[in-house]
């Protein structure tokens, strides 16, 4: 996966780092915190500035949440729920969490979207509500797009800074990025199993 990633952002430069983190946002296959320190290992080989991966990076994740976001805004609360009721189990999520996301919005605004883009799964789920609850696109927008910045130029950041490790770092998250694939799947797999019944 490693090679696949760095194979992607050293032949595509920003525009590679761009997509990847859009589709990391629209279907979380690869996460960021494997994408962005390999975009800052890239920049530190010379292959692109550290700002203009961090500003790939960012713009990619905004992209893909706008998207989760304009469909929620689009299709509204009421056939988002019917969905998540009928098929939810298939994306892994329940009515509960849309009502827990929902609340949390509503409660905290700006400061749920900031934060929220530093966190495993909540990053890309909290769109959806965000848009079911029609949080303005400004403000969605412009904290979407700060809490991005903030958290792909800490991972990009942390890249950059340990290019003199690349290979040792490399070689140990290589296995442990199979185990979170395989974990995940396996998650995945028995949320379907357990909701199917």
């Amino acid at each position: 996966m490693i090679d696949w990633v760095t194979g992607i952002v050293g032949q595509a430069g920003p525009a590679g780092v761009f997509l990847l983190m859009f589709l990391e946002n629209l279907f979380p296959p690869i996460p960021s915190e494997l994408i962005m320190p390999l975009a800052g290992f890239a920049a530190a080989e010379g292959k692109m500035p550290l700002w203009l991966a961090v500003l790939a990076g960012a713009g990619g994740s905004l992209l893909g949440n706008g998207v989760w976001y304009e469909a929620g805004r689009a299709l509204g609360s009421a056939r988002i729920r019917d969905l998540v009721a009928r098929q939810g189990r298939w994306f892994a999520v329940t009515p509960a969490d849309l009502d827990r996301a929902e609340a949390s919005l509503r409660r905290h605004g700006p400061v749920a979207l900031f934060f929220g883009r530093m966190l495993p799964a909540i990053r890309t789920l909290i769109s959806i509500p965000a848009g079911l609850v029609r949080i303005p696109r400004g403000i969605f927008y412009f904290w979407t797009c700060l809490g991005g910045l903030v958290w792909v130029g800490i991972l990009a950041g942390a890249g950059f800074l340990l290019r003199d490790q690349y290979q040792r770092v490399a070689s140990a998250i290589e296995p442990l990025s199979y185990v979170a694939v395989g974990g995940l799947l396996a998650a995945y797999l028995w949320h379907v199993l357990v909701r199917s019944r």
